[in-house]
């Protein structure tokens, strides 16, 4: 049998009809055991499965979103069988002993799950309480904060967002619904006029590389989706003033196995939250399928080994496309690495909330390089990551700054080369009556690669 007909057969089930995969899978049933006793240090969980394409990105999201760390993994999927090993911590390094996520765990993954297609969400329903805004465009100081005040003014209210920014582009997916009615937007005059204004923001002067403002009902994977806009607007291709600091570039080699058929891909990297879903979505969605691969991720240094061939059976075939590869997981990783100061905003939600607070960073001459904007429960969590002006650490004097404009904080500093009081007294500031006890600014001066 030729090798391109055991793939074919391996990776069937991506055709099947429903019907008829769940048969197959009722034939083959998903098999997870979780053990907290083999090793010491980790919760150790097993999958064995029968195979398709992109299981394996389905597997590491599921862990992903859990925010479970992955501290070492041995892949293997030559043939029809899917069989993996995961060590895996919760945030603070210990084992995973809360008996909801274990169930949950059991659930996705097991003989109960419906795995979703490579393209759909885990653990996120579609709802009809917002509409989805892809925005893609040109980086610059000020720009979430404009792109926010457009939303405000227009009576959009921002339930969720997550922001990239790498080598001078920018790529956001937004979730936004209607300030009276809180459901989605849905009028076709309202959503074009949107578009146009958005895009119009994004552009930015630069005639080189174009804007684009898409509404979708998409339900890919927020971060996923990510990856593929910025892959698409092809943020991998290096530019002259490129300011990504080389100690922290990655070191990625893609050799071929000749005996065997298989291009080798090995990752040097800082460790950091979310890697593994970093590398195995870009492998993944450049149709590249992983046969094996080996994650050591224990120490500061995380050491990653991929044993890869194209979807069409065939190993890397030039170093055109060598290139290619390397540059593409290269800025893979780079886009969630943060430096700088990192800012967490937990309060009671209200309309115009992201508009005012980057407001007040593009005051104080900041620059929002990545940013996470989550509402529930009336509550918003924002994550921002910032720098000051030319990519200069912030100072003491703008976080004080900060701190006056918004009131009654909390303040606290790490790395910082100034002494930077940790406590400030209430103040008034045009949040009057929104920052109450109950909620918090926190600020750490980090380098952050979560």
């Amino acid at each position: 049998m030729s090798f391109i007909s055991e793939v074919n057969m391996s990776f069937s089930s991506h055709y099947m009809d429903d019907e008829y995969e769940k048969l197959f899978r009722r034939m083959n049933p998903p098999r997870v055991v979780i053990d907290n006793e083999a090793c010491k240090n980790a919760t150790v969980i097993r999958v064995d499965s029968a195979n398709k394409h992109g299981i394996l990105l389905e597997v590491v999201q599921i862990l992903t979103d859990l925010n479970l760390i992955i501290t070492k993994a041995y892949i293997s999927s030559d043939g029809g069988w899917f069989m993996d090993v995961f060590n895996v911590t919760d945030q603070d390094g210990n084992k995973v002993t809360d008996e909801a996520i274990l169930d949950y765990i059991r659930k996705s993954l097991g003989p109960e799950s419906c795995f979703p297609s490579p393209g759909r969400s885990v653990g996120v329903k579609q709802t009809m309480d917002h509409t989805a805004i892809e925005l893609m465009g040109s980086d610059r100081p000020g720009l979430l904060s404009e792109v926010s005040a457009v939303l405000t003014n227009l009576k959009c209210n921002i339930v969720n967002a997550e922001v990239w920014t790498h080598n001078m582009r920018a790529a956001a997916v937004m979730h936004v619904n209607d300030e009276e009615t809180g459901s989605a937007i849905t009028d076709p005059q309202r959503l074009s006029l949107i578009k146009e204004l958005l895009c119009n923001v994004l552009g930015g002067g630069n005639r080189k590389r174009g804007a684009k403002t898409v509404v979708t009902d998409d339900s890919t994977h927020t971060d996923r989706r990510l990856h593929q806009m910025m892959f698409a607007d092809r943020d991998y291709e290096r530019v002259d003033d490129d300011d990504f600091d080389e100690k922290q570039r990655p070191n990625v080699n893609v050799v071929n196995w000749s005996d065997k058929d298989y291009s080798v891909v090995t990752i040097e990297s800082k460790d950091r939250p979310k890697l593994l879903f970093d590398t195995v979505c870009t492998l993944t969605d450049m149709q590249y399928v992983v046969f094996h691969a080996n994650i050591d991720a224990e120490g500061p240094q995380a050491y990653q080994e991929y044993y890869i061939k194209h979807i069409d059976g065939s190993p890397v075939k030039s170093d055109a496309e060598r290139q290619r590869v390397i540059q593409c997981l290269e800025a893979a990783i780079e886009r969630r690495v943060s430096e700088g100061l990192k800012l967490e905003i937990c309060t009671t939600d209200r309309v115009g909330l992201l508009s005012n607070v980057t407001r007040i960073f593009r005051e104080n001459s900041l620059t929002v390089t990545r940013a996470e904007v989550t509402t529930k429960g009336g509550k918003a969590v924002n994550t921002f990551y910032v720098r000051g002006a030319s990519g200069c650490v912030v100072d003491s004097k703008t976080i004080e700054s900060i701190r006056q404009t918004i009131g009654n904080t909390i303040l606290k500093v790490k790395g910082s080369p100034e002494s930077v009081p940790q406590d400030s007294p209430t103040r008034s500031s045009i949040f009057s009556g929104l920052f109450k006890s109950r909620s918090f600014v926190n600020f750490g001066l980090v380098k952050s690669y979560s």
